[in-house]
């Protein structure tokens, strides 16, 4: 128990019956879950049953490790996954009763996706996935397909309802479940069968949840039916924290705890071994509008810190700008030495572009976390294997894209070929092109075929070297698009006429942003002229082609994060941009607030914990930025501060709380309960 603070001890020590542990962020959760694993072995409770779930694998895995340390090799026997990857093991070994066999398939996006365009009879993917995503919020619920078309709002959903129907029919046939059926299936076995309930309340001596606030409804029911009327579990997570709405989960769940348990002994972890105090400050000034299960305020012995920044910009080029000359100057002063130590933290994954972009030009390395890096993207990288082409013939893998996308007649049985031949005379596939031998191998309409796409690069090539400007550079580029025939082989690629457009729109961005790297200037979208270099369109594309080549390999890489606000739970950094604070993006677009709805609040209260999370990733310094004007579509529009920013409270004078004045309080807290619990103990002797 040594290293454990007084609220963590409590939170361990109580093994016999329900317990809610409130873990505010940064707060060792973790540290209580492993150490209480050893305290139930330790008490008396085998090591096979217990139960700890978490929600993602790597947690699992990094639980994981943090028992094994803790227990030594008694934490082998420990059951830690999933929620999902326990409902495997209930199906698998007692699914019979509801039809399956104990290897049953599971199924992934792709392959729901293919099953329901023939359950629907649609070969439209875009509205296969708005069904399949319909089907998963009922599932969450616990609805089936007749439930759910019972309740149908409106056509679409009566449509869905009865794809449902059908697709629930095919699965049955095929011995196949979905994700979603790793809960719903187990938790329908729970509640119908008795023989199997008894088995597993039987089996588990003790249930930790890990993230519990992030539990939908058919969670809640199935762990309250493995842990049957003695309640003997551990939930710990944290209401401020909940920021899963939109895919189920719900806030009600903790609120259901002490109903169905009256007895439920709650514990709140408030000591921040993270943040500074005046990030701590700010944290618990945004969270303190939200309505309040259980009130507690997250303190810190690390002392006060580096004060919050709120920066304005311009627009998101600037904001962009100000971001990497921040990092630039905080390892200038010496607070941090590796890019690693750098987060930046935004609400949607299209804003990452920018600051991509930003990174790039400053040839500081990265990774994207929780969306597609904008030069990850298919048709992205279509176009930078031609630029790359242009720079370097003998780049194979990028003649190869380049010959085959969009298609030109050439097949794989050509080019498999001429690979071979390549290979024999030690040559790049480009240079074996226009090889006198190639006929040997090759038929004549093969060797013209490849031959013509060679003078057409090595032509593209000669005129990037001698074009320079953006007006010039933009001319030249929307002529190639046009010549290969790209924007055709976007439509023709897509079911979807809006998902091609909305590609064909990242290619005309991609095209408009070298372009202006052309040029003499750049328009940074608010009016301003701002100098650069010129260059021609060669060595603009040579520059793309080096640094497209810093992207991460290994998770502890030494780059600079950029990531959405939803995929950094959990995480930290010493340093932390939280980016596009601005109204409509954060909080994100509202309904009409002059008369709001309930689930306009909800959502709005939801934002706010998405802010608290994105607040408390920092461990040293925050800084908040929001602009003037923003970006939308392909307009510039005025913007306003996000209402987060103000509720900071930044600006105002604070009384700073001494965390040793809170220690007292919670050491005298503490020293009451216990004396109380001994007082009722000697009652009962007597």
């Amino acid at each position: 128990m040594s290293g454990l603070n007084l609220a963590q001890q409590e939170a361990v020590n109580y093994m016999h019956g329900p317990c809610l542990v409130l873990a505010g962020a940064g707060s060792g959760k973790t540290r209580v879950i492993t150490h209480k694993i050893g305290r139930l072995i330790q008490s008396g409770v085998e090591a096979r049953r217990i139960l700890a779930i978490t929600f993602t694998n790597k947690a699992a895995a990094e639980m994981r490790e943090r028992a094994k340390s803790l227990i030594g090799r008694d934490a082998k026997e420990v059951v830690i996954c999933t929620f999902h990857a326990l409902g495997v093991r209930l199906l698998r070994q007692d699914g019979a009763p509801l039809g399956l066999k104990p290897q049953f398939s599971i199924l992934d996006t792709d392959d729901v996706t293919s099953i329901l365009k023939d359950a629907g009879g649609t070969t439209d993917a875009a509205t296969a996935r708005q069904w399949q995503w319909g089907i998963s919020l009922w599932k969450n619920m616990g609805l089936n397909a007749a439930q759910a078309l019972a309740q149908a709002k409106d056509e679409n959903e009566r449509v869905t309802a009865m794809v449902m129907q059908r697709y629930e029919e095919r699965l049955t046939a095929y011995q196949s479940v979905d994700f979603d059926d790793l809960i719903g299936m187990p938790l329908k076995l729970l509640v119908q069968h008795e023989d199997v309930r008894a088995k597993w309340q039987q089996l588990l001596g003790h249930v930790l949840v890990d993230e519990y606030q992030d539990t939908n409804a058919t969670q809640y029911e199935m762990l309250k039916l493995l842990v049957g009327d003695k309640g003997r579990f551990t939930a710990v997570g944290d209401d401020d924290q909940s920021i899963y709405g939109w895919r189920g989960a719900t806030l009600d769940n903790l609120k259901r705890l002490p109903q169905d348990w009256p007895q439920l002994k709650v514990v709140k972890l408030e000591q921040n071994y993270r943040s500074t105090s005046a990030i701590l400050r700010a944290a618990n000034n945004v969270i303190q509008p939200n309505p309040k299960l259980f009130p507690k305020t997250l303190f810190s012995e690390l002392g006060e810190g580096e004060p919050v920044r709120v920066v304005d910009c311009d627009n998101e080029d600037h904001e962009a700008e100000r971001v990497v000359a921040r990092m630039q100057s905080i390892r200038a002063n010496g607070m941090a030495k590796d890019w690693k130590d750098f987060a930046v933290l935004y609400r949607a994954n299209h804003q990452a572009r920018v600051f991509e972009q930003a990174l790039r030009k400053a040839q500081i390395p990265y990774k994207v976390s929780g969306g597609q890096s904008f030069f990850d993207r298919a048709e992205i990288r279509d176009l930078c294997a031609w630029l790359r082409l242009w720079v370097n013939e003998d780049d194979d893998p990028a003649f190869l894209r380049a010959v085959t996308t969009p298609k030109r007649g050439i097949g794989h049985q050509t080019l498999g070929t001429l690979g071979e031949f390549a290979g024999k005379y030690k040559l790049s596939l480009f240079g074996a092109l226009f090889s006198s031998s190639l006929g040997s191998v090759l038929n004549a309409r093969a060797v013209g075929s490849l031959q013509e796409f060679g003078r057409f690069v090595n032509d593209l090539q000669y005129r990037a070297r001698h074009t320079s400007g953006a007006e010039d550079a933009r001319a030249f580029l929307t002529e190639w698009l046009k010549d290969i025939g790209y924007e055709k082989h976007l439509y023709d690629g897509e079911e979807s006429e809006k998902l091609a457009a909305s590609r064909w729109t990242n290619v005309m961005d991609f095209c408009d942003w070298m372009a202006q790297r052309c040029g003499g200037t750049i328009d940074d979208t608010a009016g301003v002229q701002v100098a650069s270099e010129k260059k021609n369109l060669l060595e603009v594309a040579q520059t793309i082609a080096l640094l497209s080549t810093l992207t991460e390999r290994e998770q502890d890489q030494n780059v600079v994060t950029l990531s959405t606000l939803h995929a950094s739970k959990g995480l930290e950094w010493p340093h932390v941009m939280l980016v596009g604070c601005v109204e409509g993006l954060l909080p994100f677009k509202l309904e009409d607030e002059d008369k709001p709805s309930e689930g306009m609040l909800q959502r709005l209260q939801e934002e706010r914990r998405l802010m608290y999370v994105g607040i408390t990733r920092a461990q040293r310094s925050l800084a908040v930025s929001w602009t003037k004007r923003r970006k939308k579509g392909r307009e510039t529009i005025a913007a306003q501060p996000s209402r987060f920013i103000a509720e900071m409270a930044l600006n105002q004078a604070t009384v700073k709380e001494d965390p040793r004045e809170k220690l007292k309080a919670l050491r005298a807290e503490f020293a009451k309960k216990s004396a109380d619990a001994q007082a009722a103990a000697a009652a009962a002797a007597k």
